[in-house]
């Protein structure tokens, strides 16, 4: 019977401080970790992959925020940007292992699963935030945005 490891993976394992968060840059970051993963593999785990996205969805937020000023296009809510990043990044972990399983002539099933996050909105955290996410913005357009959405 094969051995479970959970791993959790934080935003920055795929998208490190230094770099601009191009795909390529992403994949290659998912790479390394998928070598790294392997290991536990060969050693008769199945594994379980957990990962943050706040570098992620806050540069999805960001592309929302230039899209409705420059297009009109308009912004999604955090949970979908949450749940857009959730599905990109599966993919690239998904497909970098795959990637890895491949060239060591490995065969293992690999599935991408997105889900929900239940968050207390009386959680003491929100009254000290320590990790923005997202676009910054100025009194007057926080005041704008609150009357146009309630």
């Amino acid at each position: 019977m094969n051995k479970l490891a959970v791993v959790a993976l934080g935003g920055n394992a795929l998208l490190r401080g230094d770099q601009k968060g191009t795909i390529g840059e992403q994949e290659a970051n998912a790479y390394a970790t998928a070598e790294c993963l392997v290991k536990l593999l060969k050693r008769d785990y199945n594994i379980v992959i957990t990962h943050g996205n706040g570098p992620q969805v806050g540069n999805i937020m960001l592309g929302n925020s230039a899209g409705h000023k420059m297009f009109g296009i308009p912004e999604m809510p955090m949970d979908i940007c949450v749940a857009y990043s959730q599905g990109f990044i599966g993919y690239i972990i998904e497909q970098q292992l795959k990637n890895v399983l491949e060239k060591l002539e490995l065969d293992r099933d690999i599935v991408t699963i997105a889900t929900q996050v239940l968050v207390n909105k009386d959680d003491p955290a929100f009254q000290n935030p320590t990790k923005p996410v997202g676009p910054f913005y100025s009194k007057e357009e926080a005041g704008l945005m609150s009357r146009e959405t309630g």
